[in-house]
């Protein structure tokens, strides 16, 4: 055995095993890191903040209806700037969270037509529509709409839709038609 090989390799073998640990290490961190950053805001903790249908439409405040679902992910993106305007105009506008999976809002779903979410629909303080924005909306172009619904104005950014929606579709409607009679019938 020659002694020159066996005292390189273990300075081979200690600088892979420092690699591989810092590899597993970054990896681990990156990894961790991606997470915090996706779930910071969910849509879970912005509806937590919104308020009951029922109470927005009661209260004489401007409303602010958006309609969602926990699967997309345009809603998804859209929670951190949601949360942000909720907080900073809630003491004047109404925040209102309807998810379309709940088939508790399907009234809501076909009165003001939705076909796309994030759908959202602006109430005046007689809770009157007047106007609403579908898909990916800027936080900036939402605020300018909340700013004018708050001073009775009409919206600068009016019945606006951008290509990021994710398209729903109503429940069906449940079977009710009865079984076939097998009584034969005379003529």
């Amino acid at each position: 055995m020659n002694p020159t090989s066996t005292t390189s390799a273990n300075p081979n073998k200690l600088r892979n095993l420092l690699v591989a640990i810092a590899a597993i290490l970054l990896t681990t961190a990156l990894f961790f890191g991606v997470q915090t950053q996706r779930s910071s805001t969910s849509l879970d903790a912005v509806a937590a903040a919104a308020l009951p249908i029922d109470i927005a439409l009661a209260n004489g405040k401007p409303t602010t209806i958006e309609f969602y679902a926990d699967w997309c992910t345009v809603c998804q993106s859209m929670a951190a700037d949601n949360l942000s305007l909720e907080k900073e105009y809630s003491d004047r506008m109404n925040f209102v969270m309807l998810n379309v999976d709940n088939t508790k809002w399907l009234p809501e779903v076909t009165k003001y037509r939705v076909d796309g979410i994030p759908r959202f629909i602006f109430l005046d303080r007689k809770n009157q529509a007047i106007g609403d924005t579908t898909g990916a909306i800027p936080r900036q172009i939402m605020a300018e709409n909340i700013e004018a619904a708050i001073a009775d104005q009409a919206l600068p950014h009016n019945r606006i839709s951008s290509d990021r929606t994710s398209p729903i579709s109503e429940p069906k409607a449940a079977d009710i038609s009865q079984p076939r009679d097998h009584v034969k019938s005379i003529n």
